[in-house]
């Protein structure tokens, strides 16, 4: 892939490259009064490969906005890539992270060729207007595109695509100015089985031959999980004090990380069925994980 741009360089020996890609202390969120996170201490090496994994509604996408310096906490520090939010402008290092999600895909042109879309992730922006871009440039991004399958699309109109479409085009987009620190947010929704499969292939090769840039992949389905990502952290709720329970008493415990390691540490059956109150079976076969619901004993 093309190189980014700016004179940051994954590897290099300075003590910013020696900093974690993304460390957050005692964070708290709250939305109109409500505590959406709390308590929240998690740390990511540079060059780990993470899987952020929980039930839908703990807070994922809400960390996830802090992650990419589109979200701020309310409490609490963040820093990303060695840059405290608050104390940085993020627009001096946001070209470095690279994210596909569903928030990012709202701010795209549905007129825009798909092709554009990937193609200026160089220029920062969302939609190509006056932009020029070099030969290697445009080669790079047709080839990306087929490395997921989807160089089809090229001349095409985002909205004319359908959501497991839209979805590679903004993987390949988030891939294209080859960040320090890639944030996937639920990349597999809305593909077919055969689309899934081929995305999860690229994935795995991210994971296990791109060694020094930072991947985190948000899901809350095991089978969702590619080969080459060794670490979880497993997002649950934490129980509100008597005091916050009183003064809100009908919002839900707010979310937090209840475990970060090994992946094999994590994803065990005892702690899925605590985490979605069910009795689950956990199965991990040539590289893939997988989970159903068994009988109560």
């Amino acid at each position: 892939m093309a190189g980014s741009k700016g004179t940051a360089k994954r590897g290099s020996d300075t003590v910013e490259r020696r900093e974690p890609a993304i460390r957050l202390k005692d964070v708290q969120y709250r939305r109109q009064g409500r505590i959406i996170l709390d308590h929240v201490d998690f740390e990511i090496g540079r060059g780990e490969k993470w899987v952020l994994f929980g039930p839908n509604g703990v807070g994922k996408s809400t960390l996830i906005s802090m992650m990419s310096t589109r979200g701020f906490p309310s409490s609490g520090t963040v820093e990303i890539l060695g840059n405290r939010l608050g104390k940085v402008n993020v627009f001096s290092y946001r070209w470095r992270i690279g994210l596909a999600s569903a928030e990012l895909a709202k701010t795209i042109n549905p007129q825009e060729d798909p092709y554009d879309v990937v193609l200026t992730a160089f220029s920062d922006t969302t939609g190509r207007w006056r932009e020029e871009f070099t030969q290697g440039q445009e080669d790079a991004a047709m080839q990306l595109m087929d490395r997921f399958g989807i160089a089809y699309l090229r001349g095409k109109r985002m909205y004319r695509l359908s959501e497991g479409e839209r979805g590679r085009v903004l993987i390949c987009r988030a891939l294209m100015a080859n960040p320090d620190l890639l944030i996937l947010d639920e990349p597999t929704t809305g593909l077919d089985l055969g689309g899934r499969e081929l995305v999860l292939k690229a994935l795995s090769r991210i994971g296990q031959e791109d060694k020094d840039r930072t991947v985190v992949l948000v899901t809350h389905r095991l089978e969702e999980i590619p080969e080459g990502f060794d670490k979880v952290a497993m997002m649950g709720r934490r129980p509100m004090s008597d005091s916050v329970r009183a003064q809100t008493p009908g919002d839900p415990d707010p979310g937090t990380i209840t475990f970060q390691g090994p992946v094999e540490e994590g994803l065990t059956g005892g702690r899925l069925s605590d985490l979605f109150g069910l009795n689950l079976k956990v199965i991990h076969d040539e590289g893939r994980w997988g989970a159903f619901a068994t009988a109560t004993v």
